[in-house]
């Protein structure tokens, strides 16, 4: 396994992460995965075994169940592994079971301390924004949490790049603690990140974590043009995560998948989880698995090799469009771009100036 510094910080990570959203299978969770008890300690046990020393769930996750169970999954592996977990969304029917405010997060941080049965999370992560908290309020109270030990790092997820700047900003200005990562969701089919969230990680030092990154199976492969879908996927079975918005270019990304896949002999998901380590900024791959075949093919994947070749046609298949204002910097400013400005618009030049 290999290990990763998450962001500006101490704290190293595996480069793959097991994601725990298929622990449980409660109300939509169903359409994700249902791993009893059983199924996720071996989980667990298969990714400890790897070198895996991440964990990732969230307390809406079945509604808490994923947390209870990772926590019956650990016992007398605490030392060996990190615990992440989230907090944002509903955990009751009150008007302040939801959110980041103070009230909110000091008690979904205590409820999850329970359900985990840990005295500490390693890495708390806001599951989204919450536009109605004053960010002060938010960011002071996570650094509470961190002060009292309840918390030793913290993170973000789903933010917009001003958001994060705006969260980060604060906790400058007030001297608190800052995010050391930003869980976000990144594939080949899905690499809108690369406009703003990838250059403020490498910027301001923030760790990328990605989930869904085979973006809900569809990059494993078992999605083929001209082939009758298969109707088992959390996509065909109500589950609308993430969306497909050019059916033709992810048939594309697939087909080279699976090609690629074939010359190295492996998989069409290892391929695609390669590509994501060799992304600028990113530091984990959150990975979760409806079955231990699926488990070891995924952990397999940090050590496929893709050679320059092999990512220059996978860039190429899956390049996203130049927005306003990236192709203006990149038509009229490229004499003065820095290597942040550069892990977007390197691929697009030269362009002619009109300047």
């Amino acid at each position: 396994m290999e290990y990763r510094q998450l962001g500006r910080s101490g704290l190293k990570v595996s480069a793959v992460t097991l994601g725990t959203m298929t622990f449980g299978g409660k109300g939509k969770f169903q359409y994700v995965g249902n791993s009893d008890q059983s199924a996720a300690t071996r989980m667990v046990d298969i990714a400890v075994d790897a070198g895996v020393n991440l964990l990732d769930t969230s307390d809406q996750y079945s509604t808490g169940t994923a947390e209870e169970m990772v926590g019956k999954a650990i016992a007398g592996k605490r030392g060996q592994v990190l615990l992440a977990t989230k907090a944002r969304f509903p955990m009751g029917s009150g008007p302040n079971d939801t959110g980041t405010s103070r009230h909110h997060l000091i008690n979904a941080c205590e409820g999850s301390l329970k359900r985990l049965g840990v005295d500490h999370i390693d890495l708390y992560q806001l599951h989204g924004w919450d536009g109605l908290t004053p960010v002060e309020e938010t960011m002071s109270a996570l650094e509470s949490l961190v002060a009292s030990g309840k918390v030793r790092y913290i993170g973000a997820s789903n933010f917009t790049g001003w958001q994060l700047m705006k969260a980060m900003g604060v906790a400058d200005r007030v001297g608190s603690t800052r995010f050391i990562s930003h869980q976000i969701h990144y594939t080949l089919d899905a690499r809108e990140a690369e406009y703003e969230l990838v250059p403020i990680s490498l910027d301001q030092g923030v760790g990328v974590l990605v989930w869904s990154p085979l973006a809900g199976g569809l990059l494993a492969g078992r999605y083929r043009r001209g082939q009758a879908a298969p109707t088992d996927g959390r996509n065909f079975a109500g589950f609308k995560e993430p969306p497909v918005r050019d059916e033709a270019k992810l048939y594309d990304i697939i087909e080279l998948l699976v090609e690629i896949g074939e010359e190295h002999g492996v998989s069409a998901a290892e391929i695609a989880l390669a590509w994501l380590l060799r992304r600028p900024a990113v530091a984990s791959v959150v990975v979760g698995a409806n079955s231990e075949t699926q488990l070891h093919s995924n952990l397999k994947s940090v050590d496929v090799q893709l050679t320059d070749s092999d990512m220059e046609r996978l860039n190429v298949v899956s390049k996203l469009p130049l927005l306003y204002p990236y192709w203006h910097q990149a038509l009229t400013a490229s004499d003065r771009l820095g290597a942040v400005d550069l892990s977007l618009l390197a691929q697009y030049l030269p362009l002619t100036s009109a300047y």
